[in-house]
């Protein structure tokens, strides 16, 4: 079954009062359900502007945004039902890490009883068994990232988008938690999109890799498939193949 499905996106953004440039230049994936994508390319290349015109963050020049074939373009962002996890993870500083982690359990009027429940659930999966009631300053960048994590997948959404969450993060612990974050999403068979301009965490997290370049999508399928076969002599120059 097909989850996500982006036609023909496009989305410009103004240079000065006269001239507009292209943030997204006429992007179309598919993305099945349960899998992971990671979408790969450099600076500027179009990547979280993609992410959050998915998410309905961003106004679109062309293009659907479908979810399980109905068209959602025109969607509230709050009624999508998909999750976006930044670099920064955006905790919320005066909150526990538990009271964190329920925000959108909260929001959703869900019983105490059962919010308890759910975080105590989440906390396990990531790691943070017992660190319910820590000040979320009191923990390190990977914690923190992690209890990010645990509250993005605490209503269950529909779709995770990823924006670069691990790229604050020294390489040692990028590893590391890229694989934790690959055991999550496949035990909970979530839907997500991953953005980073890091190959080696693509291929640890992802399925799917998409290189975007120049605003475009040029590169899309199996992980290995592209790593082993660039598109073109641009791509093979960004994966260090020449």
């Amino acid at each position: 079954m097909i989850d996500l499905s982006v036609e023909q996106l496009t989305v410009s953004y103004l240079r000065d009062t006269s001239h507009a440039a292209l943030a997204i230049d006429d992007v179309t994936l598919d993305l099945a359900a349960g899998t992971v994508l990671a979408i790969l390319g450099p600076s500027g290349s179009g990547k979280s502007t993609l992410l959050r015109a998915i998410a309905g963050l961003e106004v679109l020049d062309a293009g659907r945004v479908l979810w399980r074939g109905e068209d959602i373009t025109g969607m509230p962002v709050h009624k999508r039902g998909f999750a976006l996890m930044f670099q920064d993870g955006q905790l919320f500083t005066h909150r526990s890490v538990a009271s964190n982690v329920a925000y959108a359990l909260q929001i959703a009027r869900m019983p105490v009883p059962e919010q308890r429940e759910r975080v105590a659930e989440l906390l396990q999966l990531v790691g943070l068994d017992g660190f319910g009631d820590r000040r979320v300053t009191e923990l390190s960048g990977g914690e923190q990232q992690r209890v990010a994590l645990a509250r993005a997948l605490a209503a269950r959404p529909r779709l995770l988008l990823l924006d670069e969450p691990l790229s604050s993060l020294d390489r040692e612990l990028r590893e590391r938690l890229g694989q934790d974050l690959r055991r999550i999403l496949v035990d909970t068979g979530t839907t997500a999109m991953f953005v980073t301009h890091d190959q080696g965490e693509a291929v640890l997290v992802a399925d799917r890799i998409g290189i975007m370049m120049d605003s475009r999508l040029v590169q899309l399928g199996d992980a290995a498939q592209v790593l082993a076969e660039p598109a073109t002599p641009a791509v093979e120059r960004f994966l260090g193949r020449q």
